[in-house]
């Protein structure tokens, strides 16, 4: 069982039907900003599933260097993009609060697969 493509098709799957909802079924009923708040979420949220896709066959020969930047993208992913969900439908500002959260969630995700790009180089050398 691959996780991470179980991750990433499954995350690919809920952007494209938060950004078919986003389009079709919230246009009207919410303000522009709120629409584009909600459009922003589902950008990144298929930006990191594509980034969860990647992940499997950049770590295949050692799957456990995964971890970090997997689950870091995942946890962006519920942060980031979930709230700016919430926050568009809702209008709850508090949830702008969290938001913040889920980007620094992303921010070491790839500072994570940049050291692991970084250190298997290194290695290759060495």
């Amino acid at each position: 069982m691959n996780r991470w493509l179980i991750l990433a098709a499954s995350s690919a799957f809920v952007a494209v039907a938060m950004g078919a909802f986003g389009a079709h079924g919230l246009a009207g009923s919410i303000d522009e900003h709120a629409l584009e708040v909600f459009k922003t979420g589902a950008q990144y949220q298929m930006y990191h599933a594509l980034a969860l896709l990647a992940l499997g066959p950049a770590t295949a020969k050692n799957p456990a260097h995964a971890i970090i930047p997997g689950y870091a993208f995942v946890a962006g992913t519920v942060l980031f993009s979930g709230s700016l969900y919430l926050l568009a439908i809702t209008g709850a500002k508090w949830l702008g609060a969290v938001t913040p959260l889920g980007g620094i969630a992303f921010m070491v995700g790839w500072a994570a697969l940049a050291y692991l790009a970084l250190s298997q180089k290194s290695r290759a050398r060495g």
